[in-house]
């Protein structure tokens, strides 16, 4: 198996024609339909089906180019950055859960940066994504939070993953909800007295697990729970229905948090906040600095 032909079945997939796919790859429909056969005849399966008006990826054809597509980038990333002498640009990438921190600690990196030129990202996703993108080098550092709960069954996740928690700061836990909320001259709530209102967590796709939510006292039987995936609609949703969230006052400056505020949680339950790398993995300038900046922000 060659990168070579992992390119040629990923044109392919996108193209649904050999013929078209063969055009845009400069190679000839047999060359093409011959590196095609090879592969399928390695691996055991058949990737396309031949049909009258072109090709259809099978089942296990999609399984496998799902896991082309990520080699073929992870090598192109490796090919960029060390065989493309005209490209010297920074890069960086970031993985996070939903938590301003990360975003706070990614903008004071990039200020300091003097280059005239970089490429970064930061994803801010489920915490499946954040475990697997490190995973596969997809972000070098990857930022996430550990409840008392899921705490010991994490550590397991990031050791058979090859991952490393570097743990930054404890932090206990609140209630973020709308200044205009009823109980929002409180200094302190109990779970029990919010029934009655609907509780914001954020979606973790197909991993349903109490274990994967990144909010603390994620096993408590909540009455009304609406999933969001992103922050901007959480925050929306507190403010226009009167609901709230459970998380560790850090509401930072962005979005439209100047209309919420945090208040002390009679339900307590520890939330840990560090960052995952790959083990082992001697970080790069860029991620040393973004981890300092996350010590600050601590």
């Amino acid at each position: 198996m060659t990168i070579l032909q992992l390119k040629y079945i990923i044109a392919i997939d996108e193209e649904c024609s050999m013929r078209k796919a063969a055009d845009r790859l400069y190679v000839s429909q047999p060359g093409l339909s011959s590196a095609v056969r090879d592969l399928e005849n390695e691996l055991g399966i058949q990737i396309f089906e031949r049909v009258h008006n072109g090709v259809v990826t099978t089942a296990a054809g999609a399984s496998f180019i799902a896991y082309a597509r990520s080699a073929v980038e992870q090598f192109e990333k490796v090919e960029d950055k060390y065989l493309n002498s005209k490209n010297d640009k920074p890069t960086f990438s970031v993985s996070m859960q939903h938590y301003t921190i990360a975003v706070n600690a990614f903008i004071d990196t990039i200020k300091e940066i003097e280059h005239p030129e970089y490429q970064f990202s930061i994803r801010e996703t489920q915490t499946s994504e954040v475990i697997e993108d490190v995973k596969t080098l997809k972000s070098e550092v990857g930022v996430i939070a550990l409840s008392d709960f899921n705490k010991n069954t994490f550590k397991k996740i990031f050791a058979d993953a090859s991952l490393e928690f570097t743990e930054l700061f404890t932090r206990n836990t609140y209630l973020y909800l709308s200044k205009h909320h009823p109980l929002a001259d409180r200094e302190i709530i109990s779970l029990k007295e919010l029934e009655d209102y609907p509780c914001m967590v954020f979606d973790q796709g197909d991993n349903t697990s109490f274990y994967y939510r990144e909010e603390a006292l994620a096993t408590y039987d909540y009455k009304k729970v609406i999933s969001t995936n992103e922050r901007a609609t959480s925050i929306e949703l507190m403010l226009g229905l009167n609901g709230y969230a459970v998380g560790a006052a850090m509401l930072g400056d962005s979005l439209n948090t100047s209309e919420i505020k945090a208040i002390k949680l009679e339900e307590e339950e520890n939330l840990t906040f560090g960052y995952i790398t790959r083990k082992g993995a001697e970080l790069s300038e860029m991620a040393q600095a973004f981890v300092e900046k996350l010590k600050v922000h601590s």
